[in-house]
């Protein structure tokens, strides 16, 4: 699939789920009479803004039991639905400033508490502040709890201010209400994880391919491809969420640690004996839920993944993954005016195969140079610095609070892998040599040590790299 083909694809996926939530809620709001209040302008002009501040009010009210409140919740959310792009932001604007805690209140229960001199005194000054904290809108969120897809509902809004609370405070305060809302109720204890076939339900297998992140799936086809015998796919599921993956992963069965993407994802491939290999290569991991961000539950996912194909095949003794660098490039990039980037050891031979006599070659703009790595006298030679340097980057560049500098690593090293091989040229399409210069990456989960790893990594920063990753480092 194309770029475009695959932006039209996810959108028809997710055009499907606002209709179905729109038909669904409408029914919950005309059950109870008296609660319609008019469709808003899809730009929510103020005397529908000042409609809308009602109908959120009414919803914290509470008035005429149950049945009622769920209502009000659904008319609310199709309040929403019926918007355009600017209309949402406002309707989530008018909840993120109106509907904040009440400062003054909590000024008064912390001076109550302050002046609380028993334990009779300090109980109810303690329960009321915790109330004073709680801002209204996190109880108009909680209510979307109890609709059909309201939790996904909630996901999707958090993805929304995700984009649009970037230095907005009070939107941030709201997006922050609904992490920690979210995190509460996707508690790992909450997950159940399914192993996802070509048997699967066609509309979760349609968002399979949307939410693909690391590997373009190019049609139906190639899917089914990655669902034969000698592969798995697996994903979390939410119980209230039970048509959305959250997270999937797909591996391959193989002998011997693959290095070579496009092998693993050749359609034209024999098929493999899953019950003969000795390696489960994790090839792709996605996130479909952006609104989930920063809810980690991918450590999980791959630990629960070994132990049911242990389970299944006691054969496999090699967990790694096959994974890119997503930030290499653009590390390199920046560090491209350093004079000690490459080697003299490196640029020689660089500089005879590009004829630029004694000047130092730009590696960076080689990277650029349109079909480089099919010209195999400038691929021999850019072969050994490109190597180091990615061990250099993985090992040794800190990013944020000391942790890696690649994402990905991070993820891994997190879990508690080990960085055990580099992959020449082991993705060659256009985004694997635009951020990876087509470098992939093994991180080798050996069970025995991932423990160890996990602690040396969190706690120390250390990283843990095999003899052959650490020797790429020796002329560094």
């Amino acid at each position: 699939m194309s770029d475009r083909t695959t932006i039209a694809f996810y959108d028809t996926v997710v055009d499907r789920t606002l209709g179905k939530l729109r038909n669904v809620w409408r029914e919950i709001a005309t059950s109870t009479r008296g609660v319609l209040s008019g469709v808003p302008r899809p730009d929510l002009p103020e005397d529908d803004a000042q409609r809308l501040r009602q109908q959120m009010q009414s919803c914290l009210d509470g008035a005429g039991g149950e049945v009622s409140a769920r209502a009000r919740a659904a008319e609310l959310g199709r309040t929403y639905l019926a918007l355009n792009r600017d209309g949402r932001a406002r309707f989530l604007q008018v909840m993120a400033e109106e509907f904040d805690i009440d400062r003054a209140a909590v000024d008064r229960w912390c001076a109550r508490l302050a002046a609380a001199k028993t334990p009779v005194e300090r109980t109810p000054a303690e329960r009321g502040l915790r109330a004073a904290l709680t801002a209204p809108r996190v109880r108009l969120l909680r209510q979307f709890n109890a609709l059909p897809e309201g939790v996904k509902f909630l996901v999707d809004r958090r993805g929304e201010l995700i984009a649009l609370a970037k230095g907005d405070p009070a939107l941030q305060g709201l997006a922050d209400d609904l992490r920690d809302l979210l995190a509460d109720w996707f508690d790992i204890g909450f997950l159940e994880l399914k192993r996802i076939s070509w048997d699967s339900p066609a509309a979760l297998l349609e968002k399979l391919i949307a939410y693909e992140a690391v590997h373009e799936i190019r049609g139906w086809t190639d899917l089914k491809n990655r669902l034969e015998a000698d592969r798995r796919c697996f994903a979390f599921f939410h119980p209230r969420m039970p048509e959305e993956p959250l997270i999937f992963v797909e591996v391959a069965l193989v002998n011997g640690m693959a290095g070579d993407v496009h092998a693993l994802l050749d359609e034209s491939a024999p098929l493999g004996d899953p019950n003969a290999a000795d390696a489960a290569i994790f090839y792709s991991i996605s996130n479909c839920q952006r609104g989930l961000n920063g809810i980690s539950f991918g450590d999980f996912l791959i630990k629960r993944v070994v132990e049911l194909l242990t389970a299944e095949l006691p054969r496999l003794k090699i967990f790694a993954t096959l994974s890119p660098l997503p930030g290499f490039r653009a590390w390199l990039s920046r560090e491209q005016q350093r004079p000690d980037l490459l080697l003299p050891t490196e640029s020689k031979p660089l500089a005879a195969v590009v004829g630029n006599g004694s000047a130092p070659p730009d590696l960076v703009q080689l990277l650029d140079r349109p079909g480089w790595h099919e010209d195999p006298e400038l691929s021999v030679v850019m072969r050994d610095p490109l190597l180091r340097l990615c061990a250099q980057y993985l090992v040794l560049e800190k990013g944020r609070g000391g942790r890696a500098a690649d994402p990905v690593a991070h993820f891994h090293l997190t879990n508690g892998a080990r960085v055990e091989r580099l992959n020449w040229l082991g993705n060659t399409s256009e985004k694997g040599l635009q951020q990876s210069a087509g470098i992939m990456v093994n991180y080798l989960y050996r069970l025995s040590h991932i423990e160890a790893n996990h602690e040396a990594y969190r706690g120390e920063g250390k990283v843990a790299a095999s003899s052959g990753v650490r020797h790429l480092l020796r002329n560094r």
